[in-house]
């Protein structure tokens, strides 16, 4: 999650957005649409990440062999899906 919110953090003020959160959890705000936000969250519990976004719920398990975090219906890492969902949200390709 540390890394995750230093590269959003990186990315933010090129990209038109603002990062947020505490105690884990980082938020993303959105200058366009206005009160566009997107709610990364972790369940230690669960060994999950639970993202919010895109009217969506986004659960990725903790997978042993990779030593990751994945989304199982795609297979795509926390990275790969942040960047995807944020590109779709900015309506252009992006990396994160």
């Amino acid at each position: 999650m540390e890394q995750l919110r230093k590269r959003l953090n990186d990315a933010c003020e090129e990209l038109g957005f603002e990062v947020e959160g505490e105690g884990g959890k980082i938020e993303i705000l959105f200058e366009e649409p206005e009160g566009t936000r997107f709610v990364v969250s972790p369940n230690a519990p669960a060994r999950q990440i639970w993202i919010s976004a895109l009217s969506t719920s986004f659960k990725l398990g903790w997978s042993e062999g990779a030593e990751e975090f994945k989304l199982e219906r795609s297979g795509e890492n926390l990275e790969q899906l942040m960047t995807r969902i944020i590109g779709q949200q900015l309506g252009r390709e992006i990396r994160i």
